[in-house]
C-alpha cells in the first residue's frame, strides 16, 4: 500500500462459509493495484438484530466496529446474493444499523453481481435501499462478475482470467471515481 492509496470496505452480502460473494472480494482485494487498499469486512454474523431503541449510546461493539469500518473508508465495494429476490436478512441488517450514522451518508458504492445467471432482484432493491440511505453509487448498474454460485472460493475466481478482467474493470472504476 502506497501512502495515497484510497481505503475501500468491501461488504459480503453472505454469512456463508465458502461464498462466492466473499471470495470475489478477497480476488479483487489480491488483485487490488497500488493505489487501492480493500479491506474485507468480517463482522456481519456478529452484528446484534437491529432496533431503532438501540440505535444510541452506547452502541453494541460489533455496531461501533462496523461504523467505524465505514468511516474511516473513502469507498464500499458490495458484493450480495439474492434469496428469495430480495436483500438477506443479515446484509440488510447491517444496513439497518447504519442508517442513523453520520459515517455512510454520501459514501461512494460500487457494487458487485456476482451470479452467472443475472440475478436482478436484489440488485435493484439493494440499488434503492442504498439511493434512500443518500450513497453515492459510482455506477448505474452492477458490475457483473459471473460466479458459478454458491460453494466458489477466491482461488477459483483468481484461476479464471475473464473473472480476473471483470474485477479488474471494477477496481479500475473505483481507482477513477476516487482520484
Amino acid at each position: 500500500m502506497t501512502a495515497a492509496a484510497r481505503r475501500v470496505l468491501c461488504l459480503s452480502g453472505s454469512l456463508r462459509r465458502i461464498s462466492s460473494n466473499t471470495a470475489a472480494l478477497v480476488a479483487a482485494q489480491r488483485l487490488a493495484p497500488s493505489t487501492l487498499e480493500l479491506v474485507v469486512y468480517d463482522g456481519l454474523g456478529a452484528l446484534p438484530l437491529f432496533n431503532p431503541d438501540d440505535d444510541n449510546d452506547p452502541l453494541a461493539p460489533p455496531v461501533l466496529a462496523l461504523r467505524d469500518a465505514v468511516g474511516r473508508a473513502d469507498a464500499l465495494l458490495i458484493a450480495c446474493p439474492e434469496y428469495a429476490h430480495g436483500v438477506p436478512g443479515a446484509f440488510k441488517n447491517l444496513l439497518d444499523w447504519l442508517v442513523g450514522s453520520l459515517e455512510f451518508p454520501g459514501k461512494p458504492i460500487l457494487l458487485l453481481n456476482t451470479a452467472a445467471r443475472g440475478s436482478y432482484h436484489a440488485q435493484e432493491a439493494l440499488a434503492e435501499i442504498l439511493a434512500t440511505m443518500s450513497a453515492q453509487l459510482l455506477t448505474s448498474q452492477p458490475l457483473p462478475v459471473g460466479l458459478p454460485g454458491a460453494g466458489c472460493t477466491a482461488e477459483q475466481v483468481l484461476a479464471s482470467s475473464e473473472r480476473c478482467a471483470e474485477l479488474r474493470a471494477a477496481l479500475a472504476c473505483l481507482t477513477t471515481e476516487l482520484a
